[in-house]
């Protein structure tokens, strides 16, 4: 477990790390991929209760026992509504679900667990499609389109799937140790290892276009801004021509890289500790990064300049969502905190979880946590107002998802679960503010500012 100490940094000459048993933990015990959502601090097993009168506790057939049922158990009829209730328990998965992902037209939902397999489920009313098998270890990732599924794992590969078979269509081998992210974008897959190296691939093909060396540990996450998102000045035209790839590592550093040329375009240092999230302005081509030294900072990912230090937080920063302008951002402090992106003030704190914020998701003016108290929340993104607790979890919540009005929440206890978040009480307008005069003209009054109290207008 994390608990036992942070991410240790390897340095120049530590070796490859030894790869992962089958479905299992890597001989060595540093496993940073799975680090970076829930290893980061203790885990209780057995949450504290809470007395929360928003909880949402399952009723009914929900009422679950110590070990979880298979979801044909709990209920086989079709999703009842009910203001706040669990909708569904889909239990298939044998172990803990590491990742959830939402295919672009909201009709399925892919989970990657560490049992090795993953699942497809139906949006429409959470019953499972398909279930894909072939990874030797268990699944670190996974993306869910509309044609395909593509999931990564421990055992150093990375599979496409048919979505509508579940068939492997296509396996990506040359990383040399575990797989920790993927992202799928137009014709091309980028990948990032435990192996200090992120990948460029053929979609298609299935081979590797570029390999980007230069982080000197773990390559943790991954974002891509492609070229029609980024300024034509005349000379740096070539340089982005094929889009810019952001890595976060647990080198304490971000890099920049040309993905047309596979060269290191920025160096982006400044942190202190390991770069666990990382999320993208592309209109601005800024990038903001959360780390284990408790800092957001922000970065011109054309520059590699630091532009801000977000630095409220009292705990490793696990979790980033980037929404209107604003960036949410979960801690090991038990906190969210909400920040201007061009300012970084940081202008509301959420509290009320009783662990470390292990995933985010901003959806219509709600934002949804999941956090390792085996709960998930939503609060009223404007005000800060806890509007509901989501009961029924054993373990952490490593990742959440909403469409239309459901709330998806994957745990660590092989389990996920579908909430009904209809009719989230929305918290009161502000009350206008009493007039006031300006500061220009109060002071304007001279006799009145020294001689007398201020009367009236």
């Amino acid at each position: 477990m994390a608990g036992k100490g942070a991410v240790r940094a390897e340095g120049d000459t530590a070796s490859t790390p030894a790869p992962p048993t089958a479905f299992g933990r890597s001989s060595r015990c540093g496993d940073v991929g799975r680090l970076q959502r829930h290893r980061l601090t203790n885990l209780d097993p057995t949450p504290n209760t809470i007395t929360d009168p928003t909880e949402v506790r399952p009723t009914g057939f929900w009422k679950e026992p110590r070990r979880l049922r298979k979801s044909s158990d709990l209920r086989t009829s079709p999703l009842t509504w009910g203001g706040g209730s669990a909708l569904r328990v889909c239990a298939e998965h044998r172990g803990g679900i590491n990742w959830l992902s939402l295919s672009p037209d909201g009709q399925r939902l892919l989970t990657g667990s560490e049992d090795g397999t993953a699942r497809l489920w139906s949006t429409a009313d959470g019953q499972f499609c398909a279930l894909l098998r072939g990874h030797e270890s268990y699944v670190t990732f996974c993306q869910l389109e509309n044609e395909a599924a593509f999931t990564c794992s421990a055992d150093r590969t990375i599979r496409k799937w048919d979505v509508l078979t579940g068939q492997c269509l296509q396996v990506f081998r040359g990383h040399t140790s575990i797989v920790n992210r993927i992202l799928v974008t137009n014709d091309q897959l980028f990948s990032s290892s435990y192996d200090r190296t992120a990948r460029a691939w053929s979609v298609d093909k299935g081979q590797v276009s570029r390999e980007f060396r230069g982080h000197r540990n773990c390559v943790l996450t991954l974002a891509y801004s492609a070229p029609w998102d980024l300024p034509g000045a005349p000379f740096e035209e070539e340089a982005v021509a094929g889009g810019l790839l952001v890595t976060g590592s647990t080198d304490g550093t971000a890099k920049v890289w040309q993905v047309a040329s596979g060269c290191c375009h920025q160096t982006l240092r400044g942190h202190t500790g390991a770069v666990l999230c990382l999320v993208l302005d592309t209109p601005s081509h800024t990038a903001f990064t959360g780390s284990t030294d408790t800092t957001i900072r922000a970065w011109d990912i054309l520059s590699g300049e630091q532009l801000r230090v977000f630095r409220e937080h009292q705990g490793s920063v696990i979790c980033l969502e980037l929404a209107n302008q604003h960036v949410y951002s979960g801690s090991a402090d038990r906190t969210v905190k909400c920040w201007l992106a061009d300012t970084g003030e940081c202008v509301r704190t959420f509290p009320a979880h009783r662990h470390s914020v292990s995933a985010l998701k901003y959806h219509a003016g709600t934002l949804f946590t999941g956090s390792g108290d085996a709960r998930a929340r939503a609060f009223d993104a404007e005000s800060g107002a806890l509007q509901r607790v989501f009961r029924g979890h054993a373990f952490i919540i490593n990742c959440i998802q909403v469409h239309g009005q459901v709330l998806y929440t994957a745990s660590h206890d092989g389990a996920l679960r579908l909430w009904d978040v209809r009719g989230l009480p929305r918290a009161p307008p502000p009350r206008p503010a009493a007039p006031q005069r300006s500061l220009s003209r109060l002071f304007s009054n001279k006799v009145g500012c020294a001689a007398a109290p201020l009367q009236p207008a």
